[in-house]
């Protein structure tokens, strides 16, 4: 036997969380990119070990994604989309969390909250990675009549490229629509969800 639960969140809870994100990075400023990317995945590893809901365990691709657009060579993030994914991984670096991690089944409730909210932020992003990864991972590169001698890292490179300026335009156009996926990381909290 299963339960679904679900719940909105006010304007107020939304300021909440949004206050928690900027101490968060307020604190997280001293941090280098590697201490960052090191506490996102010592919460992973904790969630691998923890008996944990489905949904937080979901929630937790996200920021493994998040990770490996960091940390991934071959996607190479410019310096402004390094610096929103650090960001946003910044909360996973503080130690007090809303919810005491230790609490079964709930204790990491607080930190899927906020992976939810911070993938909706980076939708495009995240969507761009994903698109790239299975580029990459294809068996093959696509050969037309027109590009027959294509090398398959030149047929990467452009496509990294493509899906690079694709977020973009779309983080754009979202910000200017008054809808997620612009603007400073989680402007999408001024919203509600």
């Amino acid at each position: 036997m299963s339960m679904t639960i679900t719940f909105d969140l006010s304007e107020a809870d939304l300021a909440h969380f949004r206050e928690v994100m900027r101490k968060a990075r307020e604190d997280a400023a001293g941090l280098g990119e590697d201490a960052i990317i090191e506490n996102a995945r010592l919460l992973l590893d904790e969630v691998r070990n923890a008996h944990t809901s489905d949904f937080i365990r979901e929630q937790m691709r996200k920021l493994e994604t998040l990770i490996e657009m960091v940390v991934d060579s071959s996607w190479r993030l410019e310096a402004e989309d390094r610096t929103r994914t650090l960001q946003a991984l910044s909360y996973f670096s503080d130690p007090e969390d809303l919810i005491p991690d230790n609490i079964p089944v709930l204790g990491f409730l607080d930190d899927a909250i906020m992976i939810g909210l911070v993938g909706k932020e980076m939708e495009h992003e995240i969507q761009a990675y994903r698109d790239f990864c299975a580029f990459r991972d294809a068996d093959s590169t696509p050969a037309t009549e027109a590009t027959p001698d294509v090398k398959r890292s030149d047929w990467l490179e452009e496509r990294r490229a493509q899906l690079h300026t694709r977020m973009r335009r779309r983080r754009l156009r979202g910000s200017e629509g008054g809808r997620s996926g612009g603007g400073s990381p989680f402007s999408l909290f001024r919203q509600a969800v």
